[in-house]
């Protein structure tokens, strides 16, 4: 028998003492000395205008030394296959658990991957239809588009001593889903061939209009003098032999000038060159080339499913794996909880559980084939969540970065529900947000600013989200902003019409987006705003689109060489002085020679963190010291380089350093307030929000009448948005059509037109519910966005 005696209350535990995330003397990036307590196994929300350092504490300072720290209980051997992660600049973190970011980065946009295997639902897809499919056509690897059906056979010899040896047969064969005509892409490539020559010239006279291709170069030489060709004989003379040796020859020996090369047909080097690689990650012109000559049309072998016929045939009832892939998540949900095999119950549960998650997140209308590279910010932030639902892990610490990324209002109380299911699981959440939706539901906020950039970095605020609404930060004054319907609105000077557009989940929709006017498309999040925008608006010469596509660069580029302002600064110092201009670049010439431009020195100390110190010969100015003496305007190009955006406005607009063609640049960075950015300042410390204001300013100088933006508010705090609305009114004012897919409030009641997709999402969305004013849309509050916005303006 158990006996209970009544025990006097003890002394807290020593344990429960270490119920705070300590940081102490955090430099990271532009953060001032900052010290802060964050509550454990709370939900903490940083706030702060765009660039004042939330992501430079959360993710490069507690979440990084999280990982760096998780990575040094791993054996030597195996750290030497990891990333050296550096110390961040702090001088104590204490109070660490294991952090798990969920950040804003797009998914890989390989070909070859999909919602399906981002996720494992295809792997666990395929071991369901390998063991329950009729007919059995084989293992789990036989369903998979990135398998390909291989066989060999030979022979090998087995030696057993003096003169005994014995010969034996082996073949080998690997049944893959993968559809050998498009090799597990769904699309094959068709290569507009006007755009790569001009037939009516011989090779003598430099015909080709492909990057790289000139009369002098090396790629032309090979196919000059390969000895195939009459070089002096237009391209469209040619006879059938000498086509096909000049588009599809195999690769063939060849000697040039003593020198033995290889050469190949057009078409596959042009394949192998270009189409090989990521279209995001090519070089603009390169880019711009690949999107005039290549088509990419659905493959006719698997109608785009991307799986082989026999991975096709096999069935579960009526369903194959590529009908499951097909159907959005919530249907195949559906489907999944319909089958009742013992034989594989675990499976399903699990499979069962990770669509559950995706209908429960607000992407049940996607499907699994989808390419992960078509997701938004939003959408892939989400589809990485996805594993983290209904983890089994508690005093985890969630680092989120702006997870009401390209959700309507509707959805955000979805997300806000999911951010606290985690917090009440025992987990401390970090969000890094500017929706006062989700801030107001935070159990302590911290408020960096008072600025961005060099003005900011400080702590403004810790406390209560009514406390923050009582403060007198940026952040707090601008909480309870709400945006006024405008009295009058823009009348139209034409419409563009978009009639039967059908792109993924729209319904033959109709509809006249009106020009002259800002306009806004909006609607729950998959309802088909992006598919009517950018699948059905005309691509043409007129249209300039600013997408949500990240902005890349390293340490070596800067808002200089990213918006084009270095080259005309480079010319006008070049002319000054009467030198090159090559002198004037940090990654050309004129770089130091001890770092090569780079402004540090890397020392690699194997497994232990790299460290990066200040070159002494150049002190971090990055250019050799003989470029420093030429000056222009007074200044040397490293003092010109170390300029803010608003100093460099004014010392390009008049006197001796007057460059109009750098000016016009500076002038747009200023227009979408970047004017505290450094022009030498390298891309990887910007912020998510600066980078997409860049990329806005450099698009604005593109010659067209039509602007189509696509989530513009994306990482601006409240009082940012104030600025980007009168940036769309003075392009508006100018003569500009701009149409905006947007679900910020602000933004709608703004516009001076609004379309509203829906009423749902996937099938259920993809029909135009409302087109009108946004004080028609009150009115009216027929659909879930006038209830929204009604609600939001206090109508």
């Amino acid at each position: 028998m158990t006996t209970r005696t009544e025990q006097q209350p003890a002394e807290p535990h020593a344990a429960d003492s270490h119920d705070l995330i300590r940081v102490h003397g955090a430099r990271e990036n532009n953060l001032k000395d900052v010290s802060i307590e964050i509550p454990k196994r709370r939900l903490t929300v940083f706030t702060g205008v765009s660039g004042s350092g939330k992501s430079s504490l959360v993710f490069d300072t507690i979440a990084a030394e999280s990982q760096r720290l998780i990575n040094e209980t791993y054996s030597a051997f195996l750290q030497g296959f990891m990333p050296n992660l550096a110390r961040p600049e702090v001088d104590v973190l204490d109070g660490l658990t294991t952090a798990i970011t969920v950040d804003q980065q797009r998914m890989g946009s390989d070909p070859r991957s999909t919602v399906g295997t981002a996720t494992d639902a295809n792997a666990m897809l395929r071991i369901l239809f390998s063991r329950l499919g009729t007919p059995h056509i084989g293992p789990p690897a036989a369903y998979s588009f990135n398998v390909a059906s291989v066989s060999a056979s030979g022979g090998f010899t087995i030696d057993r001593g003096t003169d005994k040896t014995k010969t034996e047969k082996v073949s080998f064969s690997r049944t893959g889903g993968m559809c050998t005509h498009c090799e597990g892409r769904g699309t094959v490539s068709d290569i507009d061939l006007t755009q790569l020559f001009d037939d009516s010239k011989s090779l003598s006279e430099d015909p080709f209009t492909i990057p790289n291709y000139t009369g002098d170069g090396w790629a032309v030489r090979v196919i000059a003098e390969s000895g195939f060709f009459d070089k002096d004989k237009p391209i469209r003379e040619y006879g059938r032999k000498e086509r096909h040796d000049f588009l599809y020859r195999e690769p063939t020996k060849v000697k040039i000038n003593g020198v033995n090369l290889t050469y190949e047909g057009l078409i596959p080097k042009i394949q192998k060159s270009f189409l090989s690689k990521d279209r995001e990650s090519m070089q603009p012109h390169i880019r711009a080339f690949v999107d005039r000559a290549v088509t990419f049309t659905e493959c006719p072998e698997c109608d785009g499913t991307r799986l082989s016929a026999l991975a096709r045939s096999s069935r579960i009832g009526e369903v194959s794996i590529a009908d499951a892939c097909a159907m959005e998540i919530r249907d195949l949900a559906e489907w999944v909880r319909g089958l009742t095999e013992p034989s594989v119950t675990p499976l399903l549960t699990k499979l069962q559980h990770t669509l559950d998650s995706f209908v429960e997140i607000g992407l049940g209308y996607l499907s699994l084939d989808r390419a992960s590279g078509t997701l938004s910010g939003g959408e892939a932030q989400r589809t990485k969540m996805i594993r983290h639902l209904g983890s089994s892990l508690t005093d985890v610490t969630y680092v989120f970065d702006e997870p009401s990324i390209g959700l309507h209002p509707h959805d955000i109380q979805r997300m806000n529900n999911l951010l606290l299911r985690l917090r009440d699981k025992g987990n401390t959440v970090l969000v890094v947000e500017h929706k006062p939706e989700t801030i107001a539901i935070a159990d302590h906020v911290v408020d960096l600013g008072p600025g961005a950039g060099t003005a900011g970095g400080t702590v403004c605020f810790e406390g209560s989200v009514d406390a923050l609404r009582a403060s007198d930060t940026v952040t707090g004054r601008h909480l309870d902003d709400r945006a006024r319907l405008k009295e009058t609105v823009r009348e139209a000077t034409g419409v563009l019409e978009i009639r039967g557009a059908n792109a993924n989940n729209l319904q033959d929709v109709d509809v006249d987006i009106p020009l002259g006017v800002l306009c806004v498309v909006t609607g729950v999040a998959g309802s088909g705003k992006s598919s009517l925008v950018h699948g059905s608006v005309p691509a043409s010469e007129g249209v300039v689109s600013v997408d949500q596509t990240p902005i890349r660069g390293s340490r070596r580029s800067n808002p200089a060489t990213y918006t084009g302002l270095l080259d005309p600064i480079r010319k006008a110092f070049a002319k000054a002085n009467g030198v090159k201009p090559a002198l004037f670049s940090a990654n050309s010439e004129g770089a130091c020679p001890t770092c090569n431009g780079a402004g540090v020195i890397y020392t690699d100390l194997a497994i232990m963190q790299s460290t990066a110190t200040t070159c002494e010969d150049c002190g971090g100015k990055r250019f050799d010291a003989s470029v420093l003496e030429y000056r222009f305007g007074g200044r040397d190009i490293s003092e010109v380089l170390a300029m803010s955006v608003t100093e460099a406005e004014e010392f390009f607009r008049e006197g001796e350093a007057r460059i109009p063609a750098a000016h016009r640049i500076v002038e747009r960075m200023a227009d979408v307030g970047l004017g505290y950015l450094t022009l030498g300042q390298p891309l990887t410390t910007l912020s998510g929000g600066e980078r997409q204001r860049l990329k806005l300013a450099v698009h604005m100088a593109d010659k067209g009448g039509v602007y189509v933006l696509d989530e513009p508010t994306t990482g601006l705090h409240l009082a940012d948005v104030e600025q980007l609305l009168g940036l769309l009114d003075r392009l508006v004012d100018s003569g500009k059509s701009v149409v905006v897919i947007e679900h910020h409030q602000a933004v709608m009641a703004h516009a001076d037109w609004i379309v509203d997709l829906g009423p749902g999402a996937g099938h259920d969305g993809g029909r135009v519910v409302f087109e009108g004013t946004p004080a028609d849309l009150v009115a009216a509050r027929s659909t879930l966005t006038g209830e929204h916005l009604a609600a939001y303006v206090g109508a």
